[in-house]
This record gives structure tokens, C-alpha cells and sequence, in this order.
């Protein structure tokens, strides 16, 4: 499944929804319809937004049917919204009661801006202990958190590693390297004029991070309510030349690159043309865009996941001094809108999402489960065990009021394309912090 994290907004738009949401209580039930004599909420239909097509028809089709059950005479709408335009949109319909969806996926990198602007209804210590409590996972709980108090919580978690042709590597002599420097050494042997060793865009900053976060760096740190940017933290300074070499050396992608379906790289072409990788880095999910092709059950052409273990494999990208590499991780959080009409029956669709049948349902599709207690259900393969260890060592982006302007106004992918197109790294991270801190605290 293809993902794309796109952010298109803008430092003006996230002002605009700082202001639309001033009158939002931090931690109301906005515009709760009164109970009807039984204690329980008028029946109404809810909405639900979704990004993108990760989350699989079957658990939409089983919460439908659940909320109908649990709330006679209601119904879900599950509404499946575009991740390159969501913040825009979110913008606009979170600041209109007549609009707004009642409960909403977010990417975890964009929950910091709108929690910090009263978007989202407070999710009370008693509740959120009902939803799970400390058993769900504390980076994005945190990233969800505003003021000490709860408002995102996660939805699914997923972790980025390495997916390889285990032929092309094993026919160069070559093995799963166990740390990061030889993993550059070894992608940059299986470089060619028409393959890249280790496929990755220029602009790809959010699996480029990588490097920061393996050599001991930060993006940014707080003091109190105060961010600053820390690309010129010596640390950081030494990951982003390591990227930018590793770029160099490695992949042939266009230095303008961003989000591309590197998976498709790695299968053969359509007249049998080798593959245009030997290695990529992608969230888990990726795999089932990988493979032989076969046919699914409605008789579709699709990817076999990769049953041919001769020339497919993953490992976890290798630490300075071996271990695993922190890698940013990839999922959502999921939150109820300030503004919505009908605050008990979405906290009733709350109850469902964080229910023991549909944590087991978001693990079985290999989306990982928000609560610890369910992360068996990912199984026991390969795949589940690396998407796990990779998972307990991910980060996610600094949890800043003004991220989501950092994110929309694209700057670290100008960043990243100035630094493999052979930047000075030392004067760009200087740039690049003035530009950045006051845009992480709201600051135009």
C-alpha cells in the first residue's frame, strides 16, 4: 500500500486554524446532544475520517456494523480522505460544528499542531485509562498529549526497514551488514548506471533522518515551551553527511525526488528488465506491493508479498556500532473533534477502535496495534519480529506546536535536496535552524 505524507499547507493556513479554533473548549464536549430519557445519546449518523487506503474495507466494513450495534438507531459514515490535501481540509472542517467529521485519523507528525490549538476534545485520565492506558504506545500518546493532558491517541504504529534482492546481493557476495557503515559500503558496490544500490529520492527526509538519529542527533530540542531547531548540533551535522555520502555514492534517483513507491523497484520489469534497486527503505506494509504476481481471491492481479524467499528478504537498518538504527516511525493517531455534535456516540466509536477485536484486526493486516497487549497479533514471521524491534527503537518528529507549518512549507525537503546536491552541510544546517525555530513555535 502506497503512503504519502504529504502535508500541503502552509505557516498562514495553521495561523488561520490557531484562530478558528480560539473559541474551542480545551476541554468541552462540544455541541453533545442532551440524552434521551434512557441516559443514552439521540440516535444520529457519525463520521469518521480515514486517510488513505491503509486502513483495510474489512475493519470499516466490521466498525460499521459494531457502532450500529452498540448504538441502536445510529450509523457510521466512514469517509476516506487524501493525505496530500488532509491538514487543508482539517483546517477548514474542524472549525465548523455543521461540518466537521466527528472523529479523525491524523498523521503523528501533524497531531502536535492541531492539539495545541483546542481541535480535538480532552481525553479524560478516567477514559483514557478505559481506552488502554499506559499499555498504548507512549511516542505517540505523547505526540497526541498538549499541556499534560490527553487529546490524540494512537491508532496504528508502523517501523521502517530495509527490503533487499537477497539474489543481487548474494550474487555480489554480500551479506546483511551489521552497521551502518558497511551497510554504505555494500549498497554503493550495487550501484550501476541503471540500479540503484540503495534507492532513495533526494528530498526523502523522513527516511534520511535515519542518520541524524543513528549518529546520536536530534532535530530539535525544548526548553520549557521553547523549540529550536538543532540541525548544527555536531551529531546531527555528522548524520546529514553521512546521508548526503550514502546518496552519493549509492542511489540514482533525482536529487527531487520525494515519496516514491520504492517498492516498485525492487520487481522485475514488465518484459523481465531487472529490478531498479537492489535496496529500499519503507514502512512494514510495503510488502505486499512487492513480488511475483499472482491471484487473489476476486480473481486481481496482485503482488505474492514476497513468497519467494530467494530473492526477497528485509533486515533492520544497522546501528553506528551494530544493534538497530533508530528510524522514524510511520503510523496515526486518531482523535474526536471539539466541534462535533455528538460527542458520546463518537467516545462510543472510540470504545470500538480500541477494543480487543479491532487492535487484533489492525495487527492481523499488519498495521501495528496501538495497544501493546495486541502486538502478538502481527504474528510471528520475519515481518512482524522487524517491524517490532525496529518499532522499539523508532522517533518520531519533534512534538512542536508549529511542526505541521514546518512539514507543509516543505522545508526539509529543500533542505535535503540542497544537501545531495553537494551543499555545504556545516552553512545549510545554520540556514536552515533560523528558518526553522520560529516556524516550530508558531512563529511566521
Amino acid at each position: 500500500m502506497k503512503r504519502n505524507r504529504l502535508v500541503a499547507t502552509s505557516v498562514a493556513s495553521t495561523i488561520t486554524l490557531a484562530l478558528a479554533m480560539s473559541a474551542c473548549s480545551s476541554g468541552g464536549n462540544g455541541g453533545a446532544a442532551s440524552p434521551t430519557p434512557t441516559g443514552k445519546p439521540e440516535p444520529a449518523n457519525i463520521t469518521l475520517w480515514l486517510n488513505g487506503a491503509d486502513t483495510p474495507q474489512a475493519n470499516r466494513d466490521w466498525l460499521k456494523q459494531e457502532f450500529a450495534k452498540e448504538n441502536p438507531g445510529s450509523t457510521l459514515t466512514i469517509e476516506e480522505q487524501s493525505w496530500t490535501d488532509l491538514v487543508p481540509k482539517l483546517t477548514t472542517a474542524l472549525a465548523d460544528p455543521n461540518n466537521t467529521p466527528d472523529v479523525v485519523e491524523i498523521g503523528n507528525t501533524q497531531a502536535p499542531t492541531f492539539t495545541a490549538v483546542g481541535a480535538f476534545t480532552e481525553i479524560t485520565p478516567d477514559f483514557f485509562k478505559e481506552l488502554g492506558g499506559d499499555k498504548l504506545l507512549k511516542s505517540f500518546v505523547d505526540a497526541g498529549d498538549f499541556d499534560g493532558k490527553h487529546y490524540a491517541l494512537p491508532y496504528y504504529f508502523g517501523s521502517r526497514y530495509m527490503f533487499y534482492r537477497k539474489d543481487i546481493w548474494t550474487a555480489a557476495g554480500l551479506t546483511v551488514p551489521k552497521t551502518l557503515d558497511e551497510f554504505a559500503t555494500d549498497v554503493a558496490k550495487l550501484k550501476t548506471d541503471k540500479q540503484s544500490g540503495f534507492a532513495i529520492g533526494g528530498q526523502d527526509w523522513r527516511n534520511g533522518i535515519s542518520w541524524v538519529f543513528a549518529n546520536g542527533g536530534e532535530l530539535a530540542t525544548v526548553n520549557g515551551t521553547t523549540w529550536t531547531s538543532t540541525l548544527s548540533d555536531p551529531k546531527t551535522i555528522a548524520g546529514l553527511k553521512e546521508f548526503q555520502q550514502v546518496y552519493k555514492t549509492s542511489s540514482i534517483l533525482p536529487s527531487t525526488d520525494r515519496d516514491v513507491a520504492y517498492w516498485d523497484f525492487l520487481n522485475d520489469g514488465a518484459k523481465g528488465e531487472p529490478p531498479a534497486a537492489a535496496t529500499i527503505m519503507a514502512p512494514g506494509w510495503a510488502r505486499w506491493s512487492i513480488g511475483g504476481m499472482v491471484k487473489n481471491a476476486k480473481g486481481e492481479d496482485v503482488r505474492d508479498g514476497m513468497a519467494d524467499a530467494n530473492k526477497f528478504d528485509i533486515f533492520a537498518l544497522p546501528g553506528k556500532d551494530g544493534g538497530v538504527a533508530p528510524v522514524f516511525a510511520g503510523g496515526s493517531n486518531i482523535a474526536i473533534s471539539a466541534k462535533s455534535k455528538h460527542q458520546e456516540l463518537a467516545k462510543s466509536l472510540m470504545k470500538i477502535i480500541f477494543s480487543a477485536d479491532y487492535q487484533q484486526m489492525l495487527g492481523k493486516a499488519g498495521l501495528g496495534p496501538a495497544n501493546s497487549d495486541y502486538v502478538s497479533s502481527l504474528g510471528d514471521d520475519k515481518f512482524a519480529k522487524t517491524m517490532i524491534e525496529t518499532a522499539a527503537n523508532s522517533k518520531l518528529t519533534p512534538a512542536a506546536p508549529g511542526w505541521a507549518s514546518v512539514e507543509g512549507a516543505f522545508v526539509y525537503e529543500e533542505l535535503f535536496q540542497k544537501i545531495v546536491e553537494g551543499g555545504d552541510v556545516v552553512a545549510l544546517a545554520k540556514q536552515y535552524d533560523a528558518k526553522i525555530t520560529p516556524m516550530l513555535n508558531g512563529q511566521s
